[in-house]
């Protein structure tokens, strides 16, 4: 079968090139870039990338190398010179922050900051160790050509003319070539909000700790957040209108909000400054036909903190499993059309939160000054907001659900009992006994097959040889060598709210299918074929197969 076609290899790109190669899918990586020695982009400390726990876990089960990120220990809002809230992280391996005496909530695991071309150049180097991914470089698309049996990719310049494909993916950016080729619209909000940026280095008195300072007695509201070699990114919100940011500006900022935390400026060096402004917008249609969008192509989101990479990356790992199953099976329109369903409702529900939020977080003027100044517990609000998109958390940064799926069972399965984790919702990451006898987090299970997970107490302090075969295992593992799609078997000692003997069911994606009572193998199925979308069109799948490749350069 053709090869799947990326376009674009920025960090979506090649995490869902990754991907598509552990599930053993040929790709073609089109690459704008010239050579790999211009292919990580510049070193600008100024764009980082902030990845939630999910997202982070996703780079590193691929290989991405993080030790140049930073995990920070906690979270801090202040007013003025008082603390108005903090919370306290976890590291793996690692016991929640004391906090030095303060009181602090604990949030569970730390996002992961790290400078986007580090981001970049260790996918790259990831990538490098994959067979089944060809790069071209200096692969820039022209036109799309679909037929009832691929794609046909023609390019600008010497890497041309023809690349043929079974399905192409368009993580090419804002201005994606893909997205206008498809004639999908791509409507939304121009800067919705502006930040002046710096990277410096400098010793702060919170080491570790990301900051969010409002109403700072110098200088107007800052975030900084922590790399590692004592370096901070700072960023300051700015009015609207667009006026220019001078240097003489930005350095008084930089300066002020120094000074604030410090007493005085203490000694530091500017390695970078920017202007980053943020876009709110969110294309129509994210498949069509054999193409799809993915990325900034597809979304821009960013406002109040929020991960726009996080959500691509989240396009990635939904997608990339759905086509595996297509390359390999054939699929339903059902499951392709699935992708689109799912996280174009989620990107929209993050925008809508963002878009409801703005006004009341960034107003000025009028009744809004009276509320803040008569309303303490708004002012509350808006600090945790803010600290849910910078974070991860709540509505602004949450892992989506997909409550609305079409890959579940149309009603609740015979014995289906509740857990913690709502049908549609990313599965908790409990430790879990791989068939290889270790002991491991789910997530680093995740990104292959379907994954069948029995919750059974006392099994974590026993040798899997001792349990393996009683019990409910053979029953369940007759069960599971019995679905229509491939599917491991995985131990947990405990699910949060789920009753011994509760069995998950987890897409390759991290998301909950169903929790049943007991091992029940005609649930299961239908669990699996809901899954898969159901069950391919079995003409439409053999004349697929046997359509021949109108380019073989590609091979």
């Amino acid at each position: 079968m053709d090869p799947v076609i990326v376009v674009g290899a920025g960090p979506v790109g090649l995490v869902l090139a990754l991907c598509l190669a552990r599930h053993e899918v040929r790709v073609v990586l089109l690459d704008e870039a010239p050579d790999a020695g211009t292919a990580a982009g510049e070193e600008r400390l100024a764009r980082t990338a902030v990845l939630a726990p999910d997202t982070a876990a996703l780079v590193e089960r691929l290989g991405c190398a993080t030790k140049e990120g930073a995990r920070w220990t906690g979270w801090r809002t202040m007013r003025r010179r008082a603390v108005a809230g903090r919370l306290s992280f976890t590291a793996p391996g690692e016991a929640p922050a004391s906090g030095g005496g303060e009181s602090a909530e604990e949030a569970g695991p730390s996002p992961l900051h790290l400078p986007q071309h580090v981001l970049t150049r260790e996918l790259r180097a990831a990538l490098a160790a994959e067979d089944k991914v060809r790069v071209v470089p200096a692969g820039r698309l022209e036109t799309i050509r679909q037929d009832a049996y691929g794609v046909t990719a023609l390019l600008r310049g010497e890497n041309g003319p023809a690349w043929r494909g079974s399905y192409l993916v368009g993580c090419d950016g804002a201005r994606s070539t893909v997205r206008k080729l498809l004639g999908a619209r791509f409507p939304g909000r121009t800067a919705v909000e502006r930040y002046a940026v710096a990277a410096l280095r400098a010793e702060l008195p919170w080491p570790g700790e990301a900051v969010l300072h409002r109403s700072p007695a110098r200088g107007g509201e800052v975030t900084a957040r922590p790399l590692p070699d004592g370096v901070w990114r700072l960023d300051w919100p700015l009015p609207p209108g667009g006026e220019l940011v001078t240097p003489d500006a930005l350095l008084a900022r930089v300066r002020d909000s120094l000074a604030a935390w410090c007493g005085e400026v203490p000694p530091y060096e500017l390695l970078d400054t920017g202007v980053h402004t943020v876009h709110h917008r969110l294309t129509r249609r994210m498949r069509t036909g054999r193409a799809f969008l993915a990325g900034d192509a597809a979304h821009l989101l960013g406002a109040l903190g929020t991960q726009g990479l996080d959500e691509g990356l989240r396009d990635a790992a939904n997608l990339s499993w759905k086509l595996a199953l297509a390359w390999h099976h054939g699929a339903s329109e059902t499951l392709l059309d699935s992708y689109q369903t799912e996280r174009r409702a989620a990107v929209g529900a993050r925008l809508r939160a963002a878009d409801r939020a703005l006004p009341a977080v960034r107003g000025a003027g009028g009744w809004n000054n009276v509320r803040r100044a008569l309303l303490p517990g708004a002012l509350r609000g808006h600090d945790e907001l803010l600290t849910d998109g910078h974070t991860g958390r709540g509505q602004l940064g949450a892992p989506p659900a997909y409550p609305g799926t079409p890959l579940s069972p149309a009603a609740p399965p015979a014995g289906s009992v509740a857990v913690a984790t709502p049908v549609g919702a990313l599965a908790e990451d409990v430790r879990v006994t791989a068939p290889d006898g270790s002991l491991v987090p789910l997530r680093e299970r995740l990104g292959g097959d379907l994954l069948v997970i029995l919750t059974a107490p006392g099994s974590g302090v026993w040798e899997r040889r001792h349990w393996a075969d009683a019990g409910l295992m053979p029953q369940l593992a007759a069960a599971v060598s019995a679905l229509p799609v491939r599917a491991e078997l995985l131990v947990t000692d405990e699910y949060p709210g789920a009753p011994a003997h509760t069995v998950l069911v987890v897409r390759p994606d991290g998301h909950l299918v169903a929790a049943l009572a007991g091992v029940r193998p005609a649930e299961l199925y239908a669990c699996a074929e809901a899954v898969r979308g159901g069950s391919k069109d079995a003409r439409g799948a053999q004349a697929a197969e046997e359509a021949p490749s109108e380019a073989t350069a590609n091979r």
